[in-house]
């Protein structure tokens, strides 16, 4: 449960919220015992037809448990959810800023579905946790602590034989299913997992499928997926199908136990007929606490599989596994730096490849500060891949890329290599804040600067909001043309001295071509480096070199 226990630390979860929902939890089920203790003294008590000023009292008290047991119950609600959705909101964000001292390669290894499930689906699960997990067993110790108190003071040995059924029900039962119940939860979680991944792929993709004709084989994967979280939620009923008759059969024999005592002890004369009345039906109410514990060592596993799979993509530590430091703590002795003499960008006999993949023809060239480079070849001849090279994020295949006199690593991406993805995400935010992505500070002058620059303002000032106007998410309330040009002002405010820009004249028409040129002179005057990769040859006009991945 390690990984769960850090996450946990990370939401800044309140202990005090969480104990105060434990005490409501408590009191809501600590209602259902007195109600029954009550209940069980005021039928016994009737029974001998007394003066009805003796039961007034306890008529009053069964209908404060009656009340009591909504009313704590609703309030438990309001404070366990509060609590766990406030540590959900504060987890993610300590996700956010992981994944973004996270190895680039670990993470552009995955599908977007993956990555969504994670940074969504997973860590809703560590909240569940509390909900659903910490709160449950903390109620299930203090009610069966009551239960057992109160009729350990009217009998021990009825304490005892409810104490002793009590621990066989909860702890008895999640140790009888202890391994079961990890492995149905794991599988139930990758089983999700998987099912949110191919729904990605089937709706990001739709368009594709369908020119392509994959449809029918996107649609068979998710309904595969789909097959698998059912039977994996299937394995995840069966440990508590275990659990639950292991409880019954407990809550019985307390029972049974209970009433041979009480029995025993009103003949002996030990107490009277409402005592006994007590010590029988209270095993009947206490039972209720442990009814749930299966499923919260259930719901902790599946938790902690989420906090595992969290953590597989955003380490514990920004550090590299080899020491080196991590992307933005580079120390200012070891930053690489360009001269005259040393190139800003140097491929020496490179090729990219996927594993899996065949690699990609070796290239050499040499960019110095301020100059283009231009990769060109046709489509799905691995310009991306090579891109992703040159970017530190991919190992090469052969050869070497060097970053300002360094060997090209993920810890020059983001400090010194900025790179523009040709599918990178146009979030559902406003035009600002989709701008920031490349740069946190970016103020409102430098915001429309940019956009001028790229011939979106016209455009802005027509919208109501402006730059604060909230676009939908993956850009699709802009047109193809605006969001490849939001995206070049977003490179564009990039604040590293190199630049990678993959396919940037997709969807642009012959203004839009004009922008980009702009673009790709201002970076020059920056004296920055830039990198594209492109299929367009007419952009080779305004760069320094020009290599072909085609054979």
């Amino acid at each position: 449960m390690t990984a769960l226990r850090t996450l946990l630390r990370e939401s800044d979860l309140s202990r005090p919220r969480v104990a105060l929902a434990i005490l409501t939890g408590s009191a809501a089920l600590g209602s259902a015992v007195g109600l029954a203790a009550v209940a069980a003294w005021l039928i016994a008590r009737a029974a001998g037809m007394p003066s009805p000023a003796d039961l007034a009292l306890a008529a009053v008290v069964v209908r404060f448990f009656g009340i009591g047991r909504g009313l704590f119950r609703y309030l438990e609600r309001l404070v366990s959810h509060d609590a766990a959705l406030r540590g959900v909101v504060a987890l993610r964000a300590r996700v956010y800023e992981r994944l973004a001292a996270a190895r680039a390669d670990k993470v552009l290894g995955l599908r977007r579905g993956d990555t969504l499930s994670r940074i969504g689906a997973d860590v809703d699960s560590v909240g569940d946790a509390v909900v659903r997990g910490i709160i449950p067993l903390g109620v299930a110790v203090v009610v069966s602590g009551i239960a057992v108190g109160i009729n350990g003071w009217m009998d021990p040995r009825a304490g005892a034989v409810l104490a002793v059924a009590l621990v066989v029900a909860g702890v008895g039962a999640a140790a009888l299913t202890w391994r079961s119940a990890r492995l149905a939860a794991e599988a139930s979680v990758t089983a999700d997992a998987r099912v949110t991944e191919a729904v990605m792929s089937s709706v990001d993709a739709a368009a594709e499928h369908k020119v392509w004709g994959t449809a029918a084989a996107a649609r068979a994967s998710l309904r595969e997926a789909d097959a698998e979280a059912e039977r994996a939620q299937d394995r995840s009923a069966r440990p508590a199908a275990f659990a639950a008759a292991l409880q019954a059969l407990s809550a019985g024999a307390a029972l049974v136990g209970c009433l041979w005592i009480a029995v025993t002890g009103a003949a002996d004369g030990l107490y009277g007929p409402t005592t006994a009345a007590i010590i029988v039906l209270l095993p009947l109410a206490s039972f209720e606490a442990v009814g749930g514990v299966p499923a919260a060592v259930t719901q902790l596993f599946r938790s902690r599989k989420a906090a595992e799979r969290i953590l597989d993509i955003a380490p514990n530590t920004p550090e590299a596994e080899d020491g080196a430091p991590s992307a933005g703590t580079t120390p200012d002795a070891q930053e690489p730096v360009a001269t005259d003499t040393v190139p800003a960008v140097e491929l020496v006999a490179v090729s990219a490849a996927w594993p899996g993949m065949t690699p990609t023809t070796p290239l050499s060239a040499t960019v110095h500060r301020g100059g283009a480079l231009a990769i060109v070849g046709r489509s799905g001849v691995g310009k991306t891949t090579l891109l992703t090279t040159i970017a530190g994020a991919l190992a090469p295949a052969a050869g070497s890329v060097r970053i300002e006199g360094k060997p090209a690593t993920r810890e020059l991406l983001g400090t010194t290599v900025g790179m523009t993805a040709e599918d990178a995400h146009v979030f559902g935010t406003s035009i600002l804040e989709n701008l920031r992505v490349a740069r946190g500070d970016v103020s409102d002058h430098e915001a429309v600067e940019a956009l001028t620059l790229v011939g979106l303002m016209p455009w802005v000032n027509g919208l109501a909001d402006g730059v604060h106007t909230v676009i939908g998410a993956g850009g699709d309330s802009i047109s193809g043309g605006e969001r490849r040009r939001l995206l070049l002002a977003r490179a564009f405010l990039t604040p590293q001295p190199v630049v990678l820009i993959d396919e940037p004249a997709e969807h642009l028409d012959t203004a839009g071509r004009a922008a980009l040129t702009a673009v790709l002179q201002r970076l020059r005057q920056q004296d920055r480096t830039v990198v594209i990769v492109t299929h367009h040859l007419d952009l080779t006009a305004h760069v320094d070199t020009v290599v072909s991945l085609d054979v």
